[in-house]
C-alpha cells in the first residue's frame, strides 16, 4: 500500500525531549512514533502502532507453531480471584486498584494468571482436555514508583503473557520448553541479541525462572555470566559459602572504645591506628556491617530486621528487595529505631538482635517472639572473626566469633555481587553486565491451580490439581529494545521484518518530472507487495526531507532528485549505509528485486 507523506499523521521534532536519557526514548518521540501522555503512559502513534503490530505479528506466529491458541481477556477485573491468590495486598502499591459507581472494588491487572486459571476451570474437567497452551497481547498496568526511559518501564505496556495446563510435572518441563525454544526463535527472527539467565519468580512464584536480557550499559537489570557458560540475574545468583573456620586459637571478645568511629571507613581508619594488627592493616572485610530495614508485609504490620554483611560489601537494593518480597522494604525509620532503645546508630551490633538477645522468648508453638530478627549474609560463617558495633556510642567489640559469641536467624542474600565473585557452579569468576528484561518465564507449579481451585479428572477417575507455567514477553519494550539495537546518530534504521514501511521514496527537487518520476516508481513498488511512503511534500526543502528520513530510518530510500537528468535514481540502503545509482528504466525491477531478497531480513 502506498502512503503519501503530506497526508501522513506525522510530525518529526529536531531536539530531543527534555525528559529523555535513552536512544530509544529520544528517537521514538522525535521520529513521530510515539508520544507522552503523562509520566510512563505514551500514546502510540501510526508509525509506532505498525511496528508493535509486526512485532506482534511474529510473535503469533511463534506461538501457533506451537500450537498456543490466542484469547483475550479484559483490562479491567474483580478484586475476588485476586484476593484468592492473595495478590490484592502482595502486588502493593504496584497495583491500580478503583472502584466502580457501586463501590465495588476493582483492578487494572498486571497480569492475568488468574483470568486463564477461570477460564480453563470454566471450560475443561478432565485430563483428556490437557495439555493447553493459550496467549493474548494484552495491554498491563502497574503503577511504577519510577517511570523511565520511555516505554521500557512505563506504567501502561503491552504484552504477550501465555500459560501452560498440564496434568504433571513431566508436562510442564515439555510446555516450558517449548516457550523457551519459541522465544529463542522470535528473538533470533528480529535480530535481537538476548542472553538467558535464571531469575527469581517475585510476585509470580513458582519454581524455575528464566528471563531473556537484551544486553545494553542502559538497562535496569544487571546479569552475571561466567567463563563455564553460568548467567543468572544478580537476583538469583548464590553466594558460595565458606567452609566454617577453626577459631579456636582466637581471643575472647573485648569491647573497645571507639571514639567517632560510626562508619566502616572511620572505625577502620580508628584500629588502625589505635588497636594495630600485627601481621596485616585492619580492612572493611575485617567489619561485621548491620544495616537494619524494615518490613511492611502485605497485611499492613510493620517488622525491623537487621542485616548483618561484611563491612566491605554494600548492599543491592534490588536483591534485598527480591529477597523480601513480597514484603516492602526500606531503611529503618527513626521512629521504627525508637521503639527498639537497644539498637544504638552507628553502633549496632549482633549482640541484641536474634537468638543473642535477652528479648529473645518464644511462642507455645516454639516460634521466636520479641525481638529483632537477625540474618547474616552466607558468608558469616561459624569461626568468622569480625569487627562489629558494642551496643554502645563510641564502643566496638572485636574478636567476635560467628557461632560462639554470636549466631543467626538464618541467612539472607542481600549483598552486592562483585566482578570476580565465583560462579554458584564452579564454572569460573563472575563477570557484570547490564541488560534488558525482554521475557521472562517461569514454571508456576499448582499455587494458582490450587488456590482457584482448577482440577481435572485424572486416567483414574481421581481428582488432580492442574500444573501451569507462565510466559511472558513485552512486546512494547521489545519495540524499545529494537531501536537501542539499531539506530546511528542520525536516527532509527529499521530491520525489513518490522519497518513501518519497507521503501521511503523522496522527490527530492523542484519540477513535476521529478515527483512524477517518484510517484510512479512508489506506485509500481507498493502495487508489488510492499510497504511504501512517498514524500511527496511539495513547498519541502530537499535537506528536510533527507534529514526526516534518516530520522524515520525506514530498511530503504530511493531518491529521485537531480540524478534525474542522467536518467539515474538513487536506491540507499539506510541499515549499510551504502548507496547506487539505478537507471530510471531499471529502476522498478531493480527496487522490488532488492527489496524481496531482504524481505523479512533482521540485518
Amino acid at each position: 500500500m502506498l502512503t503519501n507523506m503530506s497526508e501522513f499523521f506525522l510530525r518529526t521534532l529536531r531536539d530531543d525531549p527534555a525528559d529523555a536519557e535513552v536512544a530509544s526514548h529520544k528517537l521514538l518521540v522525535r521520529a513521530g512514533y510515539i508520544r507522552r501522555v503523562a509520566p510512563g503512559i505514551y500514546t502510540w502513534l501510526p508509525l509506532g502502532l505498525k511496528v508493535l503490530r509486526n512485532i506482534e505479528k511474529v510473535v503469533r506466529e511463534e506461538m501457533t507453531a506451537i500450537g498456543a491458541q490466542e484469547l483475550h481477556f479484559p483490562a479491567l477485573l474483580p478484586r475476588e480471584p485476586y484476593e484468592k491468590t492473595n495478590r490484592w495486598e502482595e502486588y502493593g502499591p504496584n497495583l491500580f486498584r478503583l472502584q466502580d459507581r457501586k463501590h465495588a472494588d476493582y483492578l487494572l491487572a498486571p497480569t492475568h494468571e488468574e483470568m486463564f486459571t477461570l477460564a480453563v476451570k470454566d471450560m475443561y474437567s478432565s485430563y483428556k482436555d490437557l495439555p493447553v497452551l493459550l496467549y493474548q497481547i494484552q495491554t498491563k498496568y502497574r503503577d511504577e514508583a519510577r517511570p523511565r526511559a520511555g516505554v521500557i518501564r512505563g506504567r501502561e505496556f503491552v504484552m504477550k503473557d501465555s500459560y501452560s495446563f498440564d496434568i504433571d510435572d513431566a508436562g510442564l518441563d515439555k510446555s516450558y520448553e517449548l516457550h523457551r525454544q519459541a522465544y529463542q526463535r522470535i528473538f533470533d527472527k528480529l535480530g535481537l541479541p538476548y542472553v538467558i539467565c535464571e531469575a527469581q519468580s517475585g510476585a509470580m512464584g513458582g519454581s524455575r525462572s528464566e528471563e531473556f536480557l537484551y544486553p545494553n550499559e542502559m538497562g535496569e537489570d544487571t546479569f552475571v555470566r561466567s567463563p563455564g557458560g553460568y548467567t543468572a540475574n544478580a537476583e538469583a545468583v548464590t553466594t558460595v559459602v565458606p567452609d566454617p573456620v577453626d577459631a579456636s586459637d582466637v581471643p575472647a571478645k573485648e569491647l573497645r572504645s571507639t571514639p567517632g568511629a560510626s562508619t566502616i571507613d572511620s572505625l577502620v581508619e580508628l584500629s588502625n591506628e589505635m588497636y594495630p594488627r600485627e601481621d596485616r592493616p585492619w580492612e572493611a572485610a575485617d567489619t561485621l556491617k548491620s544495616y537494619v530495614v524494615t518490613l511492611t508485609h502485605p497485611d499492613g504490620t510493620r517488622e525491623v530486621v537487621n542485616i548483618g554483611i561484611p563491612g566491605d560489601r554494600a548492599v543491592d537494593e534490588k536483591r534485598l528487595e527480591a529477597a523480601f518480597a513480597p514484603a516492602e522494604v526500606e531503611i529503618a525509620t527513626p521512629e521504627d529505631l525508637e521503639a527498639h532503645p537497644e539498637l544504638v546508630p552507628g553502633y549496632l551490633g549482633p549482640e541484641v538482635c536474634g537468638p543473642n538477645s535477652d528479648k529473645r522468648t518464644h511462642d507455645e508453638d516454639g516460634n521466636p517472639q520479641g525481638s529483632i530478627r537477625f540474618l547474616v549474609d552466607p558468608r558469616v560463617v561459624d569461626g568468622t572473626t569480625w569487627i562489629a558495633g558494642g551496643n554502645k556510642v563510641d564502643h566496638h567489640v572485636y574478636n567476635l566469633v560467628m557461632g560462639r559469641d554470636f549466631t543467626a536467624d538464618g541467612t539472607v542474600e542481600v549483598a552486592e555481587i562483585r566482578e570476580g565473585d565465583p560462579a554458584p557452579d564452579g564454572s569460573g569468576p563472575l563477570e557484570l553486565a547490564r541488560g534488558v528484561e525482554i521475557a521472562h518465564i517461569f514454571q508456576l507449579g499448582r499455587k494458582y491451580a490450587e488456590a482457584l481451585d482448577l482440577k481435572v479428572l485424572d486416567q483414574n477417575g481421581k481428582t488432580q490439581v492442574v500444573t501451569m507455567g507462565s510466559y511472558g514477553l513485552g512486546v512494547s519494550r521489545v519495540v524499545a529494545a529494537m531501536v537501542e539495537s539499531h539506530h546511528d546518530d542520525l536516527g532509527l534504521s529499521w530491520p525489513m521484518i518490522v519497518a513501518p514501511f519497507h521503501l521511503q521514496v523522496l522527490a527530492a527537487g523542484k519540477g513535476d518530472e521529478i515527483m512524477d518520476t517518484a510517484k510512479e516508481l512508489a506506485e509500481a513498488v507498493s502495487a508489488a507487495g510492499f510497504e511504501v511512503l512517498f514524500d511527496d511534500r511539495a513547498k519541502v526543502s530537499a535537506g528536510v526531507k533527507f534529514a526526516d528520513s534518516e530520522l524515520l530510518g525506514m530498511p530503504y530510500v530511493l531518491v529521485v532528485g537531480r540524478g534525474l537528468k542522467n536518467g539515474v535514481v538513487e536506491l540507499r540502503d539506510r541499515r549499510g549505509g551504502e548507496s547506487r545509482e539505478i537507471p530510471v528504466e531499471e529502476a522498478k525491477t531493480a527496487i522490488i528485486e532488492e527489496l524481496e531478497k531482504n524481505r523479512g531480513s533482521s540485518r
